[in-house]
């Protein structure tokens, strides 16, 4: 199965990820910062607590996302009569869980 063929890609009803925006824009300004104090020379184990959050934030937020999909897509997936659409369901989750 292609990676962008999953049921909501084919069926195009895709979770509203939205509000999730927040998140990003907050990472997004602990990534500055943390431009900010290399530039500074501040000391590196205060860099290396911000690029911490900046990994537990996003790590949030892969498991909404996650959250989201396998409450949505995959389990519409799950209720479909067809044996093909769940067999590549789930050989989409493996490729998936594969990358974490």
């Amino acid at each position: 199965m292609k990676n962008d063929q999953s049921c909501c890609a084919e069926q195009m009803e895709h979770p509203d990820h939205s509000k999730e925006l927040h998140r990003l824009n907050r990472v997004r300004g602990q990534l500055d910062g943390i431009v900010r104090m290399i530039e500074e020379r501040r000391y590196c184990p205060d860099i290396i607590t911000q690029i911490q959050a900046v990994r537990s934030a996003l790590s949030a937020l892969q498991k909404g996302i996650l959250e989201r999909h396998l409450k949505g897509c995959v389990q519409k997936s799950f209720s479909a009569k067809d044996q093909k659409t769940k067999d590549e369901q789930i050989e989409e989750l493996l490729s998936l869980f594969a990358k974490l």
